[in-house]
């Protein structure tokens, strides 16, 4: 299947051609398309694991992605967008909702009462998980480094917010926000800067669950105080094709808000990045066409 994209690993779509053998879809029809292709056959995807397919391949990684005008793929990557989603509004969805809600709700299991520390809220992910541990009952902690992007955070639903550069060490400042409770879950992608400290604010029985590193992918590890406090600490990988129905739907319903900074023209495609590299966004930075 050809279709019409803009966006890179955040891709918005028209049907453009249809491949040999491709009978559900029609020209024209908008789709929104997930972050990766999987084969449907190994054991990962018979079991419903799709998103750690043996021969999974992310759009935009390792085949061409959105920054494009046409590109190929599989009829089984994409899924029809309802008309009241807008392509800008859809293009927040797969790689940030899609990930925060596999992480927080599939592998940590996030309960109604709970304390989530979300690390990085400006980013696109960390925008996304503060609503997703919202709407999942949560109560929730968000971590920046700037004061401005904290005050955004409190106006998306965070509770209470911790500049980490100011407070390194700001397990400390969990322990007061808490009452002295710490926090059961902790949302991590950030990496070696916080590892530390983000294991450092669970409670006993607490999990971490990460998706990235972004500042390294070594963290130091007190192991006496994993073992002692029962604590788990996870690994969590994209969404699978199961849940991008799920937070499409959600979406549709209102549950959740594209957290949607600003948008590129085509262009200006390298000013966009720079503007990510600068990390002056807080959510989605979507690129559109000229």
């Amino acid at each position: 299947m050809a279709v019409w994209s803009r966006p890179a690993k955040s891709r918005r779509w028209e049907v453009a051609a249809l491949g040999p053998g491709v009978y559900d879809w029609q020209i024209g029809e908008r789709v929104l398309v997930g972050a990766f292709t999987s084969d449907g056959t190994c054991e990962f995807c018979l079991a419903g694991h799709d998103n750690l397919c043996v021969n999974r391949k992310i759009i935009g990684v390792q085949v061409d992605g959105g920054f494009a005008e046409y590109v190929r793929v599989p009829a089984s990557a994409i899924v029809r967008l309802p008309e009241n989603v807008s392509f800008v509004e859809a293009s927040a969805l797969p790689a940030a909702f899609g990930t925060a809600w596999h992480m927080l709700n599939f592998r940590a299991q996030v309960r109604p009462g709970e304390w989530v520390l979300v690390l990085a809220v400006g980013s696109g992910v960390g925008s996304a998980a503060v609503q997703v541990a919202k709407a999942l009952g949560a109560r929730v902690i968000a971590t920046s480094s700037s004061d401005d992007k904290l005050e955004m955070a409190k106006q998306w639903g965070a509770d209470a917010v911790i500049n980490y550069s100011a407070n390194p060490n700001f397990q400390h400042a969990v322990r007061e926000l808490t009452n002295g409770r710490m926090v059961d879950v902790v949302f991590e992608h950030v990496g070696q800067t916080t590892w530390k400290a983000s294991i450092a604010s669970l409670r006993p029985t607490g999990r971490l669950v990460t998706c990235g590193g972004s500042s390294g992918r070594w963290g130091e590890t007190d192991i006496w105080g994993v073992f002692w406090q029962q604590l788990t600490l996870m690994g969590s990988n994209g969404c699978t094709h199961r849940e991008f129905f799920q937070i499409l739907e959600l979406y549709g319903q209102g549950k959740f808000r594209a957290v949607i900074d600003r948008t590129f023209p085509l262009a200006e495609l390298a000013a966009a990045q720079r503007y990510l590299i600068e990390r002056k966004q807080f959510g989605k930075v979507v690129i559109v066409p000229d």
